[in-house]
C-alpha cells in the first residue's frame, strides 16, 4: 500500500498516511507535475495525456502531460520517474524549468484531493511517435495550442481541436484528430488551471 507524506495547507509536514486515507480524509500531500510545451511555427502547444479507460480516477479524460504522487520516501526530484514511466520520455531535472508549488483542491463523492503540486515544464518539440505509453495509465498523447486551451477555460471558446495519437489495448496506434470541450479534461479547479497556465505562458524557455 502506497504511503504518502501529509501536510497542512501551509505545507507544514504532519506525518505519513496511506494513499487511501489521504483521499478519503482529504489530507494535503505532494505531487509531481510535468508539462511539455512545444513551439511550432511561432505558436506554443501543450501536450496532454489521455488517461486510460482502466484508471480508477478520471478514466478516459485528458490530463497533465505526466504527473503522479510523491511517496513517503521520495523527494521532489524523484518525481521525474513519472515522465519515463507514463510516457516513455527520458529527461533529467536539469532540462526542466521549475514553475513552483501550485495548490490544488477537488472534492468528489468518496474522493477528496488536496495537493501541493510541484510543477515543472519541459520546453521542446517531441514527435508524437517518440512517446512510449504505459498502457494501464495512458492511452494517448494529444497537442493543443496553449492559447486555445486558455480560451477554452477562461475565454469564449466552447471547443478546441486537438491532434494526437491513440493506442488500443493491443498496442496498436493511430493518428487521431478530435474536437473537445471542457468535459473531456480532468476537472482541475479553475484556480489551479489559471495559475498553471499563467506560469506556462510566461516561461518562454
Amino acid at each position: 500500500m502506497e504511503q504518502l507524506k501529509i501536510f497542512n495547507k501551509d505545507r507544514k509536514y504532519l506525518g505519513i498516511a496511506s494513499r487511501e486515507e489521504v483521499h478519503l480524509k482529504g489530507l494535503w500531500h505532494e505531487t509531481f507535475h510535468c508539462w511539455i510545451k512545444a513551439l511550432i511555427d511561432g505558436k506554443e502547444y501543450l501536450y496532454f495525456q489521455l488517461r486510460s479507460k482502466d484508471k480508477k480516477d478520471y478514466p478516459g479524460l485528458l490530463d497533465i502531460t505526466a504527473a503522479g504522487h510523491l511517496l513517503s520516501h521520495e523527494n521532489v526530484d524523484d518525481g521525474i520517474r513519472e515522465v519515463e514511466e507514463e510516457i516513455g520520455i527520458k529527461v533529467s531535472m536539469d532540462e526542466l524549468s521549475y514553475l513552483g508549488v501550485i495548490p490544488y483542491e477537488k472534492e468528489l463523492e468518496g474522493f477528496i484531493d488536496r495537493e501541493h503540486a510541484h510543477v515543472y515544464l519541459l520546453n521542446g518539440y517531441i514527435p508524437l511517435e517518440s512517446f512510449s505509453l504505459q498502457a494501464e495509465e495512458v492511452s494517448g498523447i494529444f497537442m493543443v495550442p496553449l492559447e486555445d486551451f486558455y480560451q477554452l477555460w477562461f475565454g469564449n471558446k466552447k471547443e478546441v481541436s486537438m491532434e494526437g495519437i491513440k493506442e488500443n489495448s493491443y498496442g496498436e496506434r493511430s493518428k487521431f484528430s478530435m474536437r473537445v470541450d471542457k468535459k473531456m479534461f480532468v476537472p482541475h479547479s479553475d484556480s489551479f488551471y489559471k495559475e498553471t497556465l499563467e506560469a506556462l505562458r510566461s516561461n518562454r524557455g
